[in-house]
């Protein structure tokens, strides 16, 4: 059994620390950061100021792999986490009667609950388990290095300790110190590869009233305009988030943080407007996001690994902008493989190396993809999408074989180059049209003139 010390204390240093306690390892979790109130979920969610972790406070949506790999490794912390209020949504649920049953279908299933409420359930756990010790408010300085051709970590360091370890495992996330410090250690550099996304995200939380309405209707959960996207994440305990996607080159998205013109603008995308006419409780202000990058480090470059002895995953291996909602789902999945090969992982990254670059690496490439095609749209305004490409998206919710290629793509089960490319796709697409000669790609979002006309001067 390895001794293993990981940094960092979010989704992925944490469900990490739980999968390689519950098979044996002795596991050391570092986490700087104090958490505040502990049980409190909306004092933690709403009052809570983490700077390193600026997605905390946006709306989530756990795809089927979170679900998948939390029910396998870590059932008590499933049913906790739907015991605290998170919902499954199933991807057929849109139709008023499901589809003939295939294999796979009962794993298309979303989470939808704040980050903080899976944070909570994953503490739980992880202080429940003997062989996981906890040191929150301990920050790790740095890293023991022994020589060697690769060098290998052998521990960390903190202010008040050398601590030894077989594998550590970097989960500090997207603004990791880590490669930082390899390189200072005389390791080859890290591999990185870096793309920034012009795209800024703007939401605001609101609560269902008691005495209130609760059913929006039949409404999908995006809506969109030429230049900006808009949706709604229905969540745990009758929260829900409505979120604005625009480009960070947008002369208006300042004004955006105005609660006024924010929901003035959010009434002019139907699948926001349903959810303002139940008269919810505003939770927050109007939160923004922006500074984004899609981002790949890997610790192994065409030679080989950099070091041994040290990992990195979650956001440190790959961070995505969290349109498709990849973050946790990809995290969680290498959080599964490290606690399955840990003693090899420990005695060699390799392997380890490999399974991210064609498990998880295609999913990176995929967002990047398509950031570049979102980010061009927004910033250059109304393009619509060919005929085709938009009878694809619309005939999802009308046949349920297209809905099934879409959840695919959704749930990363398949790359939308597989999923959309059956003959079985292609000829509902079909189907679809021909009964729609008329159909055209539109907006059901607000021109640019309507946008602009609520920007106050």
């Amino acid at each position: 059994m390895a001794r293993v010390a990981i940094i960092g204390g979010g989704i992925s240093g944490l469900g990490t620390a739980l999968m390689l306690g519950r098979r044996g390892h002795t596991v050391t979790l570092f986490e700087q950061d104090i958490r505040q109130a502990q049980e409190d979920l909306d004092q933690d969610f709403y009052r809570w100021n983490r700077p390193r972790v600026p997605q905390a406070n946006q709306p989530h949506s756990f795809l089927a792999p979170v679900r998948t790999v939390l029910r396998t490794e870590a059932p008590d912390v499933y049913a906790d986490l739907l015991a605290r209020g998170a919902r499954e949504y199933h991807d057929f649920d849109w139709f008023d009667e499901r589809p003939p049953h295939r294999a796979g279908d009962e794993e298309l299933v979303t989470l939808r609950t704040r980050r903080i409420v899976l944070e909570a359930a994953l503490t739980a756990a992880v202080r429940r388990e003997p062989t996981v010790e906890m040191r929150r408010g301990t920050r790790v300085i740095g890293l023991t290095v022994e020589a060697g051709d690769p060098p290998r970590v052998a521990g960390v360091r903190t202010d008040a300790e050398t601590h030894p370890a077989d594998l550590v495992v970097d989960a500090a996330g997207r603004r990791s110190p880590v490669p930082g410090w390899l390189v200072a250690a005389g390791c080859r550099p890290p591999v990185v590869d870096s793309h920034r996304t012009g795209i800024t995200y703007v939401c605001r939380w609101y609560r269902l009233r008691a005495d209130g309405p609760r059913d929006p209707g039949r409404v999908k959960t995006g809506s969109a305009a030429g230049f900006a996207l808009a949706g709604v994440f229905p969540s745990d305990n009758d929260t829900f988030a409505l979120s604005m996607v625009l480009s960070t080159g947008d002369p208006t998205r300042g004004a955006l943080t105005a609660p006024a013109v924010f929901e003035a603008l959010l009434r002019r995308f139907p699948a926001c407007a349903a959810w303002l006419d139940l008269d919810p409780e505003p939770r927050s202000p109007v939160l923004a996001m922006a500074g984004l990058d899609n981002r790949w480090t890997s610790l192994a470059d065409h030679t080989g690994p950099v070091v041994t002895g040290l990992v990195n995953a979650g956001d440190s291996l790959v961070h995505t902008n969290p349109t498709l909602g990849h973050g946790v789902a990809l995290g969680l999945r290498a959080a599964q493989y490290l606690a399955g090969h840990a003693d090899q992982v420990a005695a060699d990254p390799t392997g380890y190396h490999a399974w991210t670059t064609g498990t998880i690496r295609p999913w990176f490439d995929a967002q990047v993809t398509a950031d570049r095609t979102n980010e061009q749209r927004l910033k250059d305004g109304p393009a619509l999408p060919d005929r085709r490409a938009a009878a694809l998206a619309a005939c999802a919710f009308d046949d349920p074989v297209v809905m099934r290629a879409r959840a695919h793509v959704r749930h990363l089960v398949q790359t939308p180059d597989v999923a959309y490319a059956t003959e079985e796709v292609d000829q509902a697409v079909t189907t679809w049209l021909a009964a729609r000669p008329d159909f055209t790609p539109h907006h059901d979002g607000p021109t640019r003139d309507e946008w602009d006309a609520l920007i106050p001067a």
